[in-house]
Order: structure tokens, then C-alpha cells, then sequence
């Protein structure tokens, strides 16, 4: 029997659709699944290695849990050689993938050799995320192609060059250190006897609001700062239902300041903000206002990387809403689904991939109980809204393959605020990032940044991402990846 080895080994289709074969690719468990395989169709620990190129020991070592597999490439290599079916690459993390013109009737395993183990994108995934044509797949030794995103961000991605010039970060967040540490600037005299105009407060924060959401972060923090002195002069000056509606639109607009605080990477101010917010929003009475602060409060303690305190924030508002409203209202269901989507990715970022999907399927459903997106106490939240959260939930738990089909199945002209589209298509580029296609990650991070530059040039966190892009980008690309750091002034 010393050719068994060398023997096509014959998987069932029943195989895949074992419970516990699926569980054990959730869980990207090889070692139990490996277990199956042998278990279920007489495979041996030599077969099992020579399909998925490995060595007989390392197959014993993952089987008993002396070793694990975490790197994506190997992922890929073993779907690949064990010709999974969708559903299990998809339980595995990985993207879908079209079959072979020719299909052969019995799924068998057999020996791949080195060129089979490179990761191969779902050709569909690539052309309709980024919109290139079918072709350029087999272009990928000229990754600078001079393309155009028709219909992606609604213009040439490339039109927006800047020849010999750096569009770096212009935003300081020094403004609202005075105002948020208890500074309050104060009236000036022709305007200290002027009672507060809660008409002129109110559009004041919804243009706050709508500047936050278009990714105007320079314009914004010009005014911000002194809005907020006016509404904490408001909530003093006011009574009765009046001081409330006061109250209501300092929790907003102090949510708008941490919010933007959060994306400059300052914690302590944002704490401060958030922490205003939450405090205005008790004392307005209403608890879709308290929800909606409550969401801050969570983002906050995720950047504070205190995720079981925001994973219990989240889900413990958003249950104190959904039993305080009784009959929601379109505003409530917002806020409620929105409230289970920050915690659904504080979830992801913790590590606890059930509770993620639990709160992300509880969103969902709350999502097609609005029925359409709308952005609703600026939540801009329901269905779309809900699957571009599990693409940055399936990035965060290291399933690339699962973001990137998500992501291409989003057509991004229902996307209107801006700030949501270029978030998915830095998430989009975190996963081909993750999936070793720096190509692909660079033309998703250049189509963000013509589609909110300073979503993109002004944060810190993106700065971090274009500088792993720099350093994974392959020779052919590395010039391109520079001058765009350079560009937004990422470069180190």
C-alpha cells in the first residue's frame, strides 16, 4: 500500500454539510477539521499533507493542536486544494469562487503543486467592488494601471492628482480643549442680554452634523468649538421644555465633537466630549437622545481598547431603549440598530466572533424593520447600513475573503453620505491588505480619498494603513503607494 498516499482522495458532498464540519470551519479550527476529513472519508495524515502541502508531521501537529493555522494564504491554499465548495469557503472566511469551465462530476483531492498555492480572488469580487473589467484580472503584474472607477466614486480616481504638492493633515484639535475642560468662552457684549435663538441653535448642530457626515472636518472644528459655549449657555439660560430641547442638541453636537476627536486619535478630549454628551442627553429626558449618546459613549470605550465595557454599554442601551420606547418609532429604530451595530463591532474587535454576529443579526433585523435606508437622528442607518458594518465586522475578525465579497455585492451610488462610503472602502482595503493584494488595496484607498479626502488624509488610523501598504506594496507598486503617502502626508 505504499502508493495509497499518491490516491485521489474522494470527498462526499454530505461531507460539507455536516454540522459539526461546519462549526469546526467557523471556528478556522484545521486541526478538527482535518480530524473530519480523516474521519469521514479514510484520508490519512500523508494524503491529507500532500494535497494541502504539507508535511506529515505538520498535519499530526494541527490535528492535535500543537500547531494552528492563522495565516489567510494557508486558508486559501487548503480551500483551494480541497476543492470547497462555497458555503464552506464562506464558513472558512473566504470569498466564494466561480468553478472551472469544466467541472468533474466527483470532487476529489489532488496534489497541487507551488503555482496552485497562490490566493486567487473571486474574479466577480475583484470587477464589481472596484469595477474593472473582467480582463484585468490577468493584469496583475501591472497594478498601476491608469483605470477609472466609473460609477464609483463618480469621477476619474485619478483626476484628483496633485502634481508636487502634500494635501496633509490641516486639523488641530486644540480648539476644543478650553471649551471641553470647562473654559467656557464667554458673551460678548452685544450679545449677553440676547436670549439664546434655539431656531439658530438647532441649525447650527444639524450643519455640524451634515459637515461631520460629509467628511468637512476642517470647516467643522472652525465653529465647533464655540457652538458648543452657546449651547452650554442655552441649557443655562433656558427653562421647561425649552432648557430640554437645549439639552437634546448639546448631547448632539457633543457627540459630533468626540465623534471627530475619536478620528484625530484623541482620546482624552473625546472622552471629555463624549462624556458631556451622555450627561446632556440625561438631562433632556429622552431616551432616543440618551440611545444615541450612548453610541459615543461605546465608540469611545473602544478606542480606549476597554471592549467589554462597550460591548455591555451597547447592548445594555440598546435594551433599556427598546424597553423604554414600547412602539419604536423610525428615529428609535435608529438608534437602536445603530446602538447594536457599535456594539456588534466592539464584539468583532474583542475577539468574540458569536456575540458579533448575534448583535449584527439583531441589527439587521431592526434594519428591515425600517424597510429603507434613511439617516434618521443621523444614524444613517438600515439595510445597506447594516451590511457595510459586516464587512468592517468581518475584516476586524480576519475574515478577508467574507469582506471583500460583502463589500462587492454594495452598490456604493445608494451610499449618500460620504463618510459611510469611504469608511467601506478603507475597510474594503483593509482586507485585500489582509489578503496579500496590495494592488487592489491601493486603488480602494485612492478612490476613499477622492471621495472624502479628509476622511482619508486627516486620520491618523488611515495614515497607519497606507503606511503598511507602502511597506507590503511590490516593487511595480511601491512608487505609486510613496507618492500617495506623500500626497495625504503619510509618508514617514
Amino acid at each position: 500500500m505504499s502508493g495509497r498516499a499518491h490516491e485521489l482522495v474522494v470527498i462526499p458532498d454530505s461531507f460539507w454539510q455536516r454540522d459539526e464540519t461546519i462549526a469546526a470551519l467557523r471556528d478556522r479550527d484545521i486541526g478538527r477539521f482535518f480530524q473530519l476529513l480523516s474521519q469521514y472519508t479514510g484520508a490519512s495524515q500523508t494524503q491529507i499533507g500532500i494535497a494541502c502541502v504539507f508535511s506529515q508531521g505538520t498535519v499530526s501537529d494541527l490535528m492535535r493542536g500543537v500547531q494552528k493555522v492563522e495565516k489567510l494564504a494557508v486558508f486559501e491554499r487548503i480551500a483551494d486544494a480541497l476543492d470547497m465548495p462555497n458555503p464552506a469557503r464562506i464558513a472558512l472566511g473566504l470569498a466564494p469562487r466561480q468553478p472551472p469551465p469544466q467541472v468533474p462530476s466527483q470532487r476529489t483531492v489532488r496534489p497541487i503543486t507551488p503555482a496552485d498555492t497562490r490566493p486567487a480572488l473571486h474574479p466577480a469580487g475583484v470587477s464589481d467592488l472596484l469595477n474593472l473589467d473582467p480582463g484585468d484580472r490577468q493584469e496583475d503584474d501591472d497594478p498601476v494601471r491608469r483605470r477609472t472607477f466609473v460609477g464609483l466614486t463618480g469621477a476619474s480616481l485619478f483626476s484628483a492628482m496633485l502634481a508636487g504638492t502634500s494635501r496633509g493633515p490641516l486639523i488641530d484639535a486644540k480648539p476644543f480643549a478650553p471649551v471641553l475642560a470647562g473654559h467656557i468662552v464667554e458673551a460678548t457684549s452685544d450679545t449677553v442680554d440676547a436670549p439664546p435663538d434655539l431656531a439658530a441653535l438647532t441649525a447650527a448642530v444639524n450643519q455640524a452634523r451634515s459637515q461631520y457626515q460629509a467628511c468637512h472636518y476642517t470647516e467643522l472644528i472652525k465653529y465647533l468649538p464655540g457652538l458648543l459655549a452657546r449651547l452650554h449657555d442655552a441649557c443655562l439660560a433656558l427653562d421647561g421644555d425649552d432648557r430640554l430641547r437645549a439639552h437634546s442638541l448639546s448631547a448632539d453636537a457633543h457627540h459630533v465633537a468626540a465623534g471627530l476627536l475619536l478620528k484625530l486619535d484623541d482620546q482624552g478630549l473625546a472622552y471629555l466630549a463624549a462624556d458631556r454628551s451622555m450627561r446632556a442627553a440625561q438631562a433632556s429626558q429622552d431616551p432616543v437622545t440618551v440611545g444615541a449618546s450612548a453610541r459615543i459613549i461605546t465608540h469611545t470605550l473602544m478606542n480606549g481598547h476597554h471592549l467589554g465595557a462597550a460591548i455591555t454599554t451597547a447592548s445594555t442601551h440598546a435594551a433599556a431603549l427598546d424597553r423604554d420606547i414600547g412602539t419604536h418609532t423610525p428615529e428609535s429604530l435608529s438608534v437602536y440598530g445603530s446602538l447594536l451595530l457599535r456594539g456588534a463591532i466592539a464584539a468583532a474587535q474583542h475577539g468574540k466572533r458569536g456575540t458579533a454576529h448575534e448583535l449584527l443579526g439583531e441589527a439587521e433585523d431592526a434594519a428591515q424593520r425600517l424597510g429603507v435606508d434613511r439617516n434618521l437622528r443621523w444614524t444613517a442607518f438600515g439595510p445597506t447600513n447594516a451590511t457595510l458594518h459586516r464587512v468592517n465586522i468581518a475584516v476586524t475578525l480576519g475574515d478577508a475573503g467574507t469582506a471583500v465579497d460583502v463589500a462587492r455585492r454594495v452598490d456604493l451610488s445608494t451610499i449618500t453620505v460620504p463618510e459611510r462610503k469611504a469608511s467601506l472602502l478603507i475597510d474594503t482595503a483593509r482586507a485585500f491588505l489582509q489578503w496579500d493584494k496590495p494592488d487592489k488595496a491601493y486603488l480602494a484607498l485612492r478612490a476613499a480619498e477622492q471621495t472624502a479626502h479628509e476622511e482619508v488624509a486627516g486620520r491618523p488610523s488611515v495614515h497607519r494603513l497606507v503606511r503598511q501598504l507602502v511597506t507590503a506594496a511590490p516593487p511595480t507598486l511601491r512608487r505609486d503607494a510613496e507618492q500617495f503617502a506623500a500626497q495625504i502626508g503619510a509618508a514617514q
